[in-house]
């Protein structure tokens, strides 16, 4: 009893305990709201370009060197001319460009690959269509101290306390060898930063993608929370798929209806009625030149069969007797059936009983 009564008070108090449905997930699925992570991509670019340096570093630094030492050969040997500088300032951009490539190549694909391992392919318009009440300054003013801003605030203070941490233990370490750079040549000293720059760029980025995964599951849940649903709501969802008991109802009466009328307007054309002769009424027809057996055209019991007969008086149709032969033509067959081959030869003879006394010949 207790048990029964929180449960109406659930339901009455409209409180979403429940799982979403897929027909909810699909919904706001289209609305672009999914569980996704803005950590996980950038951490990810991150890690690649630090592993894209990592392997091209030192075709980087010798491209770099040869460009630079081409500069002041070009600059002391040619004509210094309009042409003549736009031509060797394309000629670099080129080769900046090729430098480049594989960092902006990372830095597309990695998000897209990213982000499809989290939600899958999602083209989703809703969300580009504007909204004006985002524009609504107290709305605004609420979302600022809202709980969801605080979450984002300690996270940005989490993801700067680590990356603090993270440069603050790596350059400690690198102490001793930073406090000798001013005797190092120009070569190792920048072999020295780019080896610091691309460890702490590894480091960093190992870190977010943890902390990335976190905010994942974090999103998820909150994600889950957001689209869950009352027991009214699925029980509305599914009276708006399945449509309403009532109204269905209404719809298998109304088509109950019609297809009574319509039995009842075949009944003036059938041959003979066979009777029990009160509790069913089964109406036959049969024309040689279109059909190879008799037809049931309706059929009927109690109340029904009582209308049949009345309908097959006023309009002349012969009606028969025959208990055995009723009860098994309404059991064995269908309205608009052919008769039952095991009833062809009682059929049969009630038919020549039937035509001989209207004087026909079928």
């Amino acid at each position: 009893m207790e048990l029964r009564l929180k449960l109406d008070l659930q339901l009455f108090s409209g409180e979403k305990t429940e799982k979403a449905t897929p027909k909810k997930r699909e919904e706001s699925r289209k609305k672009g709201q999914v569980a996704k992570s803005q950590e996980l991509p950038a951490a990810a670019v991150l890690v690649g370009a630090m592993a894209m340096l990592m392997i091209f570093g030192s075709n980087y630094r010798t491209v770099i060197t040869k460009l630079f030492t081409d500069v002041f050969t070009e600059w002391m040997t040619m004509d210094i001319t309009i042409d003549n500088v736009m031509n060797m300032m394309r000629q670099y951009m080129v080769e900046i460009l090729k430098l480049l490539a594989p960092i902006f190549i990372i830095a597309i694909i990695i998000p897209i690959v990213a982000s499809f391992g989290q939600y899958g392919l999602l083209f989703a318009s809703e969300g580009l269509k504007p909204k004006f009440s985002k524009l609504d300054p107290i709305k605004g003013f609420k979302n600022i101290f809202s709980m969801r801003s605080l979450v984002e605030m300690l996270k940005s203070l989490l993801k700067m306390t680590v990356i603090g941490f993270l440069v603050y233990s790596t350059l400690r370490g690198e102490i001793a060898a930073i406090s000798k750079l001013h005797a190092m040549s120009l070569e190792d000293t920048l072999s020295f930063a780019a080896s610091v720059t691309i460890s702490l760029g590894i480091k960093i980025g190992a870190a977010l993608l943890v902390l990335g995964a976190l905010d994942y599951m974090y999103q998820k849940y909150e994600f889950e929370k957001g689209i869950r649903m009352s027991k009214q709501d699925i029980k509305d969802e599914y009276k708006k798929a399945e449509g309403d008991p009532m109204i269905k109802g209404k719809i298998r009466e109304r088509q109950r209806r019609m297809a009574m009328q319509r039995m009842m307007q075949d009944v003036p054309t059938a041959d003979v009625i066979i009777t029990n002769p009160t509790h069913y009424a089964v109406a036959l027809k049969y024309d040689g030149t279109q059909m190879q057996a008799p037809e049931i055209v309706a059929k009927g019991q109690d109340f029904t069969a009582l209308r049949i007969r009345e309908i097959a008086k006023e309009n002349g149709v012969m009606i028969m007797e025959n208990k055995p032969l009723a009860r098994a033509l309404f059991a064995q067959a269908e309205i608009g059936d052919t008769v039952p081959a095991d009833l062809f030869q009682a059929v049969a003879e009630v038919l020549a009983y039937v035509y001989k006394l209207k004087g026909k010949v079928k």
